[in-house]
């Protein structure tokens, strides 16, 4: 059976660092007594930047968090202003990423399919088209669009390439993640709603997936669902933009449903033989959540928590960013487990290997 393979990753994000101003403009939607937990948690989040297609505010304590003035103070955007923001800033960010994969005209000319990833942003055309144009794609190319199934997605856009790879081992599979999560800023004093929008930024992954034995190879894949915790994770469009909640139970969920799901994961290898672990970064507590989980050192998960410091947590592209460090930087020849989570409460696993 053919062996499929991520050859290349390339990353983007925005312009604009918000994380120092997101987090003032939170403060100022609580009252004293939640703010101090806010800050604390804050403090704790082991975030330091965050990028976002929104120019910020100089005084987020002002009349708008946005230099624009659309994210005004009791007149937040509506869903279909939210949705034009979109549409004008995330194919320019698309092309940022697949430009920086370092295809030439003819590599572009024999990708054979696209697969998107995004589930902040709806529109048609879409980011599929809009490759063919910008990146002078064939016209002819496969195009598949994977959409609003959260922070795992980049795992089933991996899935599905790799189908594709063992099925035709000539094709050459596009792949985009793009989340532009902070287009959904919320203005809420629900505490449970501001901590869970502190961790959410913007980024886009671009990756090439082929039969071609260089990069990493996708070995196997396995879907798990923690039982009884439907809710703890929802994403839902309302009135005024994607209504995200992540519950605070969503850590200690992730830890207790992975045990009991540890041999069928791991396909009977013990942690511990697992060399590389590119961990979804959905938040500090998510990352020890799961450190525990499967026991491991203290610097099993440093990567990811690299990404949660330098980019937040940015829905399904976060996992491929770990994913590129881990390319470029990792053990040759490693063994490695990549995993992300999602609604349902979902956990989206693959295990690789780094070529050597």
């Amino acid at each position: 059976m053919t062996t499929a393979y991520i050859n290349r990753i390339a990353t983007a994000v925005p312009d604009n660092d918000v994380h120092s101003v997101f987090v003032r403009f939170a403060r100022t939607l609580l009252d004293e007594r939640r703010r101090k937990l806010f800050d604390r948690m804050a403090d704790r989040a082991q975030i330091t930047h965050r990028w976002s297609a929104l120019v910020p505010a100089d005084e987020p304590e002002g009349p708008s968090i946005d230099a624009a003035g659309l994210f005004a103070r009791g007149n937040f955007p509506s869903t279909a202003q939210r949705m034009r923001i979109y549409e004008n800033a995330a194919p320019a960010l698309a092309a940022k990423a697949v430009d920086r994969l370092g295809l030439d005209a003819g590599e572009r000319a024999c990708i054979t399919h696209v697969i998107v990833t995004t589930c902040t942003g709806l529109s048609a055309p879409g980011l599929d088209l809009e490759l063919i144009g910008r990146c002078g794609l064939n016209p002819s190319v496969e195009r598949t669009v994977i959409g609003f199934m959260g922070c795992y997605a980049g795992i089933s856009a991996l899935k599905m390439a790799r189908h594709i790879v063992r099925s035709e081992p000539e094709a050459r599979v596009l792949t985009l993640s793009l989340e532009l999560c902070t287009l959904h800023l919320q203005e809420t004093d629900d505490l449970e709603q501001v901590l869970s929008f502190l961790v959410f930024g913007d980024g886009a992954a671009a990756y090439l997936v082929t039969a071609d034995p260089t990069g990493i190879a996708l070995d196997r894949f396995r879907a798990g669902l923690v039982p009884e915790t439907h809710g703890l994770i929802t994403w839902h469009i309302r009135e005024l933009g994607f209504d995200m909640f992540l519950s605070g139970q969503v850590p200690g969920a992730i830890g207790n449903g992975l045990k009991p799901l540890t041999d069928e994961i791991l396909a009977g290898q013990r942690p511990e033989e697992i060399d590389l672990w590119a961990v979804h970064p959905g938040g500090r507590s998510v990352l020890d959540a799961v450190e525990g989980g499967f026991g491991l050192g203290p610097d099993a998960l440093a990567t990811s928590r690299k990404v949660l410091d330098n980019n937040g947590n940015m829905s399904s592209a976060t996992v491929m960013f770990v994913l590129k460090d881990l390319l470029e930087n990792g053990k040759r020849g490693g063994r490695g487990c990549a995993m992300a989570f999602g609604p349902g409460l979902t956990a989206e696993t693959m295990l690789f290997r780094t070529a050597s």
